[in-house]
Order: structure tokens, then sequence, then C-alpha cells
């Protein structure tokens, strides 16, 4: 329960992108894509505890109101789990993780080292620094995005590709949303513990209508991508989640100030991330038919 089980569900479908991008140029190999799926399980694993046991620290976790998508696994608060004991738990995952990116790095090519370090130095500060610095959303959607795409494409061919991150752009954009969209609920408590972010930089009307550009955008650079052929025309399948998408933008904009009434687009919303981001990596392996 600690390591919030539901969410992780987002690290097999994103990493797909990786290495269905890999895939589709001609280069796989079973170990090196379970063992990576293992680092960046982990290193998500690391980020949702560490996330925990930071906002348990600085009392968010006692002032936050609760939604099915966010709000922490609510473990410390209760007192079921004690709270050093959930520090070494995370920093153990991270390591772990750290390590196999490193196996990688000495195994298939030093240029990894960028992607580790940087993964590595953001989940562990984000609580703590990045999230006070107006660009937690940002490092989020760089992690789970074009980081974890062009990662798995790197431990398959050893090298990275404009393609891959034309592809990990998608997932970057719409896990960024996840974040931002948790933020709006959080305003108050946020801003009671000093962190600094976009939703309470702009107010939650305007955070509302640029949620809209911002779920946009990604349909928006599914085009721009097939354009400049940096994707394959098969990747306009990742359309069929533009349904869920309506739903979840008229539900932002509409209910934006009422926690409850937001739930559904906030329930939409991650739908859509998994749905759009699954429909890519379907979409780069449709283009092997053609």
């Amino acid at each position: 329960m600690e390591t919030r089980p539901p969410f992780l569900l987002l690290i097999p479908i994103t990493y797909s992108v990786g290495i269905a991008s890999a895939y589709i140029a001609g280069s796989f190999n079973l170990f090196r894509a379970l063992l990576g799926f293992v680092g960046v399980l982990l290193a998500h694993v690391s980020m949702n505890v560490i996330n925990d046991y930071f906002d348990y620290k600085s009392g968010l976790d006692f002032t936050t109101k609760l939604t099915p998508f966010r709000g922490g696994s609510g473990l410390l608060p209760s007192g079921t789990l004690n709270a050093k004991d959930v520090y070494k738990f995370a920093m153990g995952s991270l390591i772990i993780g750290s390590a196999i990116g490193l196996y990688f790095a000495y195994t298939v090519g030093w240029m990894l080292l960028l992607l580790i370090a940087f993964a590595a130095i953001s989940i562990y500060f984000y609580t703590e620094s990045l999230s006070h610095w107006y660009i937690g959303e940002i490092v989020t959607g760089i992690n789970f995005g074009p980081l974890m795409v062009l990662g798995g494409y790197f431990i398959m061919t050893g090298h990275y590709s404009v393609e891959a991150l034309a592809a990990g752009v998608i997932p970057g954009i719409l896990v960024g949303t996840l974040l931002y969209l948790n933020e709006f609920p959080d305003l108050e408590a946020d801003k009671a513990v000093r962190r600094k972010n976009t939703v309470i930089a702009l107010g939650l009307s305007k955070a509302s209508k640029l949620y809209v550009v911002l779920i946009s955008a990604v349909f928006i650079w599914v085009l721009v991508a097939i354009a400049l052929n940096l994707l394959s025309f098969t990747t306009l399948v990742t359309y069929l989640a533009l349904p869920t998408a309506l739903k979840a933008t008229s539900g932002v904009l509409c209910d934006y100030g009422d926690i409850g009434q937001l739930i559904p687009a906030m329930g939409a919303n991650v739908t859509l991330t998994l749905h759009m981001t699954a429909w890519t990596t379907i979409g780069l392996l449709l283009s092997l038919l053609l």
C-alpha cells in the first residue's frame, strides 16, 4: 500500500513506448527489457515513497483533502508504518534502481549516465526542493516521458534517436498534466507548506484554461511529429483517446473550483494518460505492418 500500486500501472505503459521505438528500429533484447523494467519500476516506487515521507514530515498529509487520485498512502499519518522504515525502503528502492541503470551504462553505453543522474536527483529532491521552484510538473513530465522512453530505447540500441524523443513527448505532456491537475485540490495545502507551482501562480480559473492548452498540445504534437516524419502516420490511433480528452477538459473548465465535482474529470485525465500512451505504443508497432 505504501508504494501506491495503482499508480505503478503507469510504468509498463510508458516504458513500452521506448521498447516499441527500439523494436521498430530493429533492436530488442528480452533480458534487457525486463531488467530495465525492474529498474524504472523501483525508481517510481522510490519516488512515491519518498514523496509520502517528506509530505508526512512537512505536515502536508494532515491538511490535504484526499481524492481517489492523490493524497498519499495515508499509512504514515495513521501510524501504521514508522517514518524511518519508510525512508529506508524508499532509499533502498532508489539505490537498487540506480544500480540497474549503472549496469546498463557500463554494459551498453556511458551516455546513459546523464539520464540516470537526472532521474535519481530529481526523484530525491522533488518534494523538498523542486516542488517549491515552479518546475515540479515539468520535471515529472520529463522523467515519465522523454527520459523513460529514451532510456528504454537506449538500453535496446546503445544510442538515442530523435524519433524516440518525439514519441516520448506524448507521455511526457500527459503525465505532466496528471501532477498538474492533482494540484488543483491541494492549492491551499501546498501554499501552507510554501510550495510553488503553476496552479498556485495562476489561480484555479486560469490554470483550468492552461490544462486545456496542454491537452490540446499533445494532440497537435502527434500531427506535427507525423508531418516531420518523426512518427509514423499509424500513431494517429492515439486520436481514439480524443473523446476522453474532451470529457476531461470540459470537466476541468466547468468544475475547477469544486473538488467533489472535479473528481470525474481527474479520473478522465488518468484514463486519457494511460490510454493515449498505450495507443502510442500500438501506433508505433502498427508501422511494421506497412
